[in-house]
């Protein structure tokens, strides 16, 4: 269904404009109202990486009057893999500079607001506030769910995409705006179990996947901005790279959802860190006391080759990350063994007196695994805080990070 547009057209284009933008104008559904439209909007991107580097950079193209960045991260030479609004140069500069000098080389008509922090319950609201619509480019559940909350407060709606390796997700959430629409709570009412569903950081993400989604996430800014079309409201969009499929599933309002239902439990900003809860709290439990630093960890192994500590270090990641950078002496068990069973009969019995150090990435994993190697019986097992990161950064530097 066609919705009217969400801002009312400028005065006027001038003469620059009306050059820069002129195969927009020859498009009937759009034509020099749209386009008005467009120099009259205000949209609010959240990040700017992977998402968030299509999306900006197109929004501009089209001409979107206001852009607003909402970064706090510095740009990494990891993220050039798929975040094409930065370079090389930009490494370790903020990424919302770093975007909003790639869109004034794009078309320096556009006014850009920078928000170069962290979003949080205390400035969400302020943030959002002013703007027409947002695009969400965020990589973690809790700063989703704060989103869409914050959005539906303030009666905004926002276009929201996801994507993990070769799989991609976006939709339009409106419920204040289109009666009976669904709210990304409708989609997901519970955050996954924690440690379930790795990040993009831990899993991987093919770097054109993000221009597949963020693309879409333009499209549909635009038409909502301009009235055109039918937006992705109630939909959802489901894009299979490896396999080239698409699909579109209706996603329909929940009359329970605790947010935008009939009893909403929701009615004002949460804690989403505890709700969406980083690590479990059976992780939480076993790491508690069971942590050691790299430091520690470097001590110790110097005492295994000297003969004076038995232990084995076990790396809980997968296989893919283990050829990028390892800590010398580790074994590769990845998490998925533990959690089917098959690790844990490769592990040195319990009254060998042999101790099981864990580590992965950062840390979440392997606290995952220490929850399960403990419950096994194995009590002075422990895991190593910062993992493999921490291990590069403070003592093995000449390995590359990821």
């Amino acid at each position: 269904m066609s919705l009217p547009a969400l801002v009312e057209p400028a005065a006027e284009l001038s003469v620059d404009e009306v050059r820069r933008y002129s195969r927009h104008l020859i498009i009937p559904d759009v034509g020099m109202t749209g386009q008005k439209r467009l120099k009259n909007a205000k949209v609010l991107v959240i990040g700017a990486g992977g998402l968030g580097s299509p999306a900006l950079l197109y929004l501009a193209a089209a001409g979107v009057g206001t852009l607003g960045i909402a970064e706090f991260d510095e740009v990494d030479e990891s993220n050039l893999q798929r975040q094409i609004i930065h370079g090389q140069s930009d490494v370790g500069r903020p990424k919302a500079v770093s975007a909003a000098e790639s869109i004034a080389e794009a078309n320096p008509l556009v006014n850009v607001v920078v928000h170069a922090e962290r979003l949080d319950n205390d400035n969400v609201m302020r943030i959002f506030e002013g703007y027409d619509l947002i695009v969400d480019g965020t990589d973690n559940f809790a700063t989703r769910y704060m989103v869409n909350d914050a959005a539906y407060f303030l009666g905004i709606p926002y276009v929201w995409g996801s994507i993990y390796r070769f799989d991609g997700q976006a939709s339009v959430f409106a419920p204040t705006l289109v009666e009976g629409a669904p709210c990304y709570r409708c989609l997901y009412p519970e955050p996954p179990p924690p440690g379930m569903v790795p990040s993009c950081a831990e899993g991987g993400v093919l770097g054109v996947l993000c221009a597949s989604i963020g693309s879409i996430q333009v499209n549909e800014a635009i038409k909502l901005l301009t009235g055109a079309g039918d937006p992705a409201i109630g939909k959802l969009v489901i894009y299979d790279a490896l396999e080239l499929e698409w699909r579109k599933l209706k996603v329909r309002k929940d009359p329970n959802c605790a947010l935008c239902g009939e009893n909403p439990t929701v009615t004002g900003l949460i804690d989403y860190e505890t709700f969406c809860g980083a690590i479990s709290e059976e992780a939480a439990d076993a790491a508690a006391g069971s942590t050691i630093s790299v430091t520690q960890l470097e001590g110790m192994l110097k005492e295994r080759e000297e003969g004076t500590r038995d232990f084995v270090l076990i790396d809980v990641r997968e296989p893919n990350e283990y050829e990028i950078n390892k800590i010398p002496g580790a074994v590769l068990m990845p998490k998925g063994d533990f959690l089917n069973g098959s690790a844990l009969e490769q592990l040195p019995s319990i009254d060998s007196g042999t101790q099981v150090v864990l580590h992965c990435k950062s840390g979440v994993r392997s606290a995952e695994v220490l929850a399960i190697v403990q419950g096994a019986g194995y009590d002075d097992a422990v895991h190593v805080g910062g993992g493999v990161v921490a291990w590069v950064n403070q003592i093995d530097p000449s390995q590359p990070s990821y």
